[in-house]
């Protein structure tokens, strides 16, 4: 199989208080929406928030919200617009600030937050990945 990830799903319980905050904290506009469901185009992959029944009608079981033992990472260039991003976006309503930002004993600067629907995500520096100016991230 090739190793590959195209789509990464979010439950969400609203979906128009999801695209606001990601609209309003990390600045991204979705490229198409529908009855439930907007996609977002990313830098390879797309990032979908998903209205919760839906994927409990698809899954034919009730699903829990939030994460806590995934995470997902937005990476940025520098120490400083780690500091930024995570300061936009924890002022929103419905984030929570979990952590940070820090210097990692791994030699990068991150912190934590939870979206409104208690997703983990982590905005990070790493000084040994390379973004391009399309956001293509590469070891």
């Amino acid at each position: 199989m090739k190793q590959s990830l195209t789509i990464i799903g979010l439950a969400v319980e609203d979906l128009g208080r999801s695209l606001n905050f990601y609209k309003d904290g990390l600045g991204w506009e979705a490229g198409f929406e529908t009855e439930g469901i907007a996609f977002f185009q990313m830098n390879g992959l797309l990032f979908s928030v998903v209205q919760k029944k839906i994927l409990e009608d698809d899954f034919e079981r009730d699903i829990q919200m939030g994460g806590k033992s995934v995470t997902l990472a937005h990476n940025v260039s520098s120490k400083e617009e780690v500091d930024a991003v995570l300061a936009k976006v924890t002022a929103l309503e419905g984030a929570t600030h979990v952590q940070g930002p820090v210097e990692r004993t791994w030699g990068g600067y991150s912190g934590y937050f939870e979206d409104p629907d208690g997703h983990l995500w982590e905005i990070a520096w790493n000084p040994f990945l390379k973004i391009d100016a399309e956001g293509f991230v590469t070891l």
